[in-house]
């Protein structure tokens, strides 16, 4: 008895925590309740987040500040937030014509983020950073342009999507220079805006698709999630989030960030630019 009681507790505490989120994830329907819990004003210029992780009390925050886009011209930001909204320290990162930052991913010691040229089929530099020192490292640079990376900490390998996350890539962590495995994506329910490495060889992705009647017609813009099958580079689940600020952007327009709770999930959204709000929402899955 004493033996199988040690055996649970084990593996209740070896469970990985982004299994849980994405476990829980699967469980969300279109008629899931999300409840605003908090609203965090920025005390800072944000201006187009697209990545975002929290680590404890901090938050970190890619966003790409556009000075002309027809010269190539702007500067990439990871920002390091408080648990008040204050800015503690600003990263620029890039090189030239490649300042656009992308969706990034915490693999519990390093912070992974893209930059890239602002338009598709274009070149990226994947960094990572010590999110205490705020020093970034260039590991590797890649001919087309990434929107997003997700560090699978299970297999070692590295994971981007193409813009729109058309295309979805894998490295080796150590060879990343070589030609990497490339998959189409089949799913052409959301761009993938950020994405996260949940466990189990997946990944967790938040975006938003925008729909005209007609050429002149006003957009609707719809969020969603998606749980992705790296090894097959398919979507597991699909799922619709029906939140909206009040200007009309979706949730997950910009970047997402997801933690389990006592009852299921907790979301944090900056959907909004230049001057941004974190959003907080709840929401049950058992």
């Amino acid at each position: 008895m004493r033996f199988a009681l040690a055996c649970a507790l084990v593996a209740a505490f070896s469970v990985d925590p982004r299994s849980a989120i994405a476990d829980r994830v699967t469980q969300l329907t279109r008629e899931s309740n999300w409840t605003l819990t908090a609203s965090i004003h920025l005390q800072f210029r944000t201006w187009h987040p697209q990545g975002l992780v929290r680590i404890g009390d901090t938050l970190f925050v890619s966003s790409v500040e556009v000075r002309s886009r027809e010269r190539g011209e702007g500067v990439g930001h990871l920002f390091k937030i408080d648990r008040s909204g204050a800015l503690i320290a600003d990263l620029t990162l890039g090189d030239g014509a490649i300042y656009h930052p992308g969706g990034i991913d915490y693999d519990g010691t390093q912070i992974w983020v893209p930059v890239a040229e602002y338009r598709p089929d274009s070149r990226s530099i994947v960094y990572r950073v010590d999110p205490a020192s705020m020093k970034a490292t260039e590991v590797f640079r890649f001919a087309d342009h990434l929107g997003a990376i997700v560090h699978n900490t299970d297999d070692d390998t590295l994971h981007g999507v193409s813009w729109g996350s058309r295309r979805l890539y894998r490295w080796k962590r150590g060879d990343e220079r070589a030609t990497p495995m490339q998959t189409i994506n089949p799913s052409h329910y959301v761009d993938y805006q950020d994405c996260k490495y949940a466990g189990g060889g997946r990944m967790l992705c938040t975006g938003v698709t925008e729909m005209r009647q007609g050429a002149q017609s006003p957009s609707f813009r719809l969020g969603g999630i998606e749980l992705v099958d790296l090894a097959a580079g398919r979507p597991l689940f699909q799922v619709p989030l029906l939140r909206w600020t009040s200007s009309g952007a979706a949730m997950t327009q910009n970047p997402a960030w997801f933690e389990a709770t006592a009852t299921g999930l907790r979301g944090y959204f900056l959907p909004d630019d230049d001057e941004s709000t974190l959003y907080v929402y709840d929401v049950e899955t058992k």
